[in-house]
């Protein structure tokens, strides 16, 4: 079984995992940097540990501050492991994707409830030996921490789409418009990215509930729509304070334990086949 420290030295509910935009959340008072060593190396920055409306939250840039890390580099076990060491129970992650469908627009943000993962060569588990589990993925994300990102975003008037298949493809290069057409009329996923798997597999592993606010830039290929670089940066620009102002308004509103009757990240080992 996956060993994390008994007695975390910093203590943390609620973590939070920053995308693509996402490099400092902003909202955090009385900030401290904190290295945490991990039996898998290194996570990919360190980890700002602070408050929030009277929350203690730990905040992580998935790609390191400047983005420093491709999706592909990234040690996700690290990273889980690091937030879990904390006390994390509840992880929202930041992702910024590119959209499969029409009416998925960019400035929109969608809470996916199902993953398709096409990636190849990472690190997808916790439990590689002498010990194996078999968890279920059936329902990946945590639903009781879905319904409250989407409350609050509906409170705030942002255009939230409840329900969403998100793709992870390898990265680092977008796909061509060959694969494009494949994961929206074959495969039918509404967002494309390349950050979700394996880290969802990874909290779920930990017995962190996990969410994800996914930040639709732009159409994939298949729309053949060009959009400049410039655009791609406005529209993350706005995505991101977005992000932060539904962040500042969640985080008080999550209780100390998540409602296991909502959700079974938190006991996901009870089930697995070992």
């Amino acid at each position: 079984m996956v060993q994390f420290p008994p007695e975390p030295p910093v203590r943390a509910e609620i973590g939070i995992i920053g995308g693509s935009g996402l490099y400092d959340p902003g909202i955090v008072e009385e900030p401290r940097e904190v290295k945490v060593y991990t039996p898998y190396g290194e996570p990919s920055d360190y980890i700002i540990v602070g408050t929030v409306r009277g929350r203690r939250v730990a905040f992580l840039p998935r790609h390191g501050r400047g983005h420093r890390i491709p999706p592909h580099k990234i040690n996700y076990r690290a990273n889980i492991w690091a937030l879990k060491s904390l006390g994390v129970r509840w992880i929202i992650s930041v992702s910024a994707v590119g959209s499969l469908r029409e009416d998925y627009r960019p400035g929109d943000m969608v809470v996916p409830d199902q993953f398709i993962d096409m990636t190849k060569k990472r690190e997808y588990t916790f439990f590689d030996g002498p010990v194996v589990a078999h968890v279920s993925m059936a329902d990946p994300f945590c639903e009781h921490l879905r319904q409250e990102i989407i409350k609050v975003g509906k409170e705030l008037g942002f255009r939230i789409h409840e329900h969403g298949t998100y793709i992870c493809i390898e990265g680092p290069r977008f796909s061509t418009r060959a694969e494009s057409r494949i994961w929206k009329d074959v495969f039918k996923a509404d967002i494309i990215g390349m950050t979700l798997v394996p880290e969802v597999n990874l909290a779920c592993e930990a017995q962190i509930c996990y969410a994800t606010i996914a930040l639709v830039t732009d159409y994939d290929v298949w729309a053949d729509r060009p959009v400049t670089a410039e655009e791609v940066t406005r529209v993350m620009k706005e995505n991101t304070e977005r992000a932060r102002r539904l962040l500042y308004e969640l985080i008080p509103r999550l209780p100390e334990a998540p409602d296991t009757a909502r959700c079974s990240c938190c006991r996901s080992l009870e089930t697995a086949l070992l």
